[in-house]
Formats: structure tokens, sequence, C-alpha cells
């Protein structure tokens, strides 16, 4: 079951840089909403907070809340492995175990959580996340070759599969599409927007022409001056925000006069 996201007051560190501020916004259920911004003004950094990545840095901490549905991820005893769970992430650069094979990367997330399923069971699920993949046809007769072999765009999307493979409620997808060729990025993308059916989807990109394909509500981030904390400026629908945004830094933004 997808699940919407409310982010309140939050402001994220590396030790004592305060690299985010204060963001508060909405990610709603079964659609894709984008991160868009110049480099160093916090999207990725606050992506990771979405599913208590950020404080696996060195000096990473959070202050504020997310609650996924009603439930504060960052609450008093909440297990950050268990969020990790609910809240999936697919990285910029691919990155499958290079020992394994294609069969034993889609396994390796349920396995890892303590997992024991039968064979068969195994087998469909695997089948099942290659299908929702798109990877399913060109694989199949091979799930026992190294998953390290496939090209970038099918390695992405065998990441993917590895990441529905444990039945998250929320995806998100750090620049999956940067180290792609046009036409495995089409394949992502396609794939993006069947996805969204299932799952809430959070992706941030540099590519706005991506933004403005793939998502339904796009967030602009910027940063007053090299240093300075990454902030909000606005969300709204896609299209408003391509053709009438409400503030003129993103307007600048978009039409290239910065960033």
């Amino acid at each position: 079951m997808a699940k919407r996201i409310d982010v309140s007051g939050l402001t994220a560190y590396y030790g004592s840089h305060k690299a985010i501020e204060d963001i508060s916004m909405t990610v709603e259920p079964r659609s894709v909403t984008a991160f868009i911004g110049p480099s160093g003004c916090g999207k990725s950094t606050f992506l990771r907070t979405l599913n208590r990545m950020h404080e696996v840095t060195p000096g990473g901490r959070v202050e504020g809340k997310v609650l996924l549905d009603d439930e504060n991820l960052y609450g008093a005893g909440v297990d950050p492995v268990s969020v990790r769970r609910t809240v999936g992430m697919v990285f910029q650069r691919p990155n499958p175990f290079p020992t394994m094979s294609i069969y034993e990367n889609v396994v390796a997330g349920v396995r890892l959580n303590g997992g024991r399923l039968r064979k068969a069971d195994l087998d469909a699920l695997v089948e099942r996340s290659l299908q929702g993949a798109n990877l399913w046809k060109e694989v199949k007769d091979r799930l026992d070759k190294p998953g390290a072999g496939l090209s970038g765009g099918q390695q992405q999307r065998l990441c993917i599969a590895r990441a529905i493979a444990v039945e998250p409620q929320v995806l998100l997808m750090d620049e999956p599409c940067s180290a792609l060729d046009p036409i495995s990025t089409l394949a992502i993308e396609d794939l993006i927007g069947e996805l969204k059916e299932r799952f809430t989807i959070v992706i941030v990109t540099h590519n706005m022409q991506q933004a403005a394909r793939v998502s339904d509500r796009t967030a602009f981030f910027n940063l007053a001056g090299v240093g300075q904390p990454g902030k909000l400026v606005e969300i709204d629908d896609t299209q408003r925000i391509f053709s009438n945004p409400s503030v003129q830094a993103t307007e600048d933004y978009i039409s290239g006069r910065f960033g």
C-alpha cells in the first residue's frame, strides 16, 4: 500500500554544518514528485532523510518530523532498518552486487531481512520483481549469470527489481538516469510511470525535461550562497512549476538564467 509522506520543519546537518533548513512538504501516494535545483542545494541530502540514510553519514543528524502516513520515522523506538525496508532507495550509479547472479541480486534484500522462502516462492518473487522492472524478458534465460555483466541500463533496472522485491511502499530515486544513455533513460522513465501505480515515488533529477516528463509534482530547491543551507523554494503541480511558477527564482532557474 503506497503511503503519503508529510515532512515538517526538517533541518539536516553534517556535523555543525547545516545542509538543509526548515523544509516542509507533502508527497502524495501513488504519484511521482521530482526535486530540482542547482548542485549543492541539498536535494540528495533531503532525499536521504526520507529513509534515514542521512544519519549513516558520519556527523549526519536531523531535526524535524517525517511522517509516513501517521508514523514519525524519527520517533523514539523506530528501527531505521525497518524504515529503509518500507522506503526503498535506488542510487545514481547502478550498484548490483558484483559477485552475485541476477537471481541472487533480486532476492538479496529479502534474504538480508531474514525472509525464509521456499525455492518456488523465491522463483516467483524473482520473476515478479523483474517483470515489475521491465527486465524479465531480457534476462529470464540467464538468471544464474553475474548481475554486473548486464548493460548500465539493465543494471539500473536490476537495482529497481531488487528494491521492489522487499515490497516497499515508497521508492526514492537519486538521479537514477544520470549514468545512462538516452535509450536506457527512456526505459527507466517509462518504468517510473508504471511503478507509480503501486508506489509513492520521489526522484532527484538534474534533467528538467525529465522532471517535466515523469513527475506529477515538482519541488524546487535553492540556496542563498555557497556554504548556506539549501531551502525549499516552492512545490506545486509540475505543469504549473514549468509554465507559471509563483516564485521568480524558480522561473529564473527553469529558463536557464542561473544554476
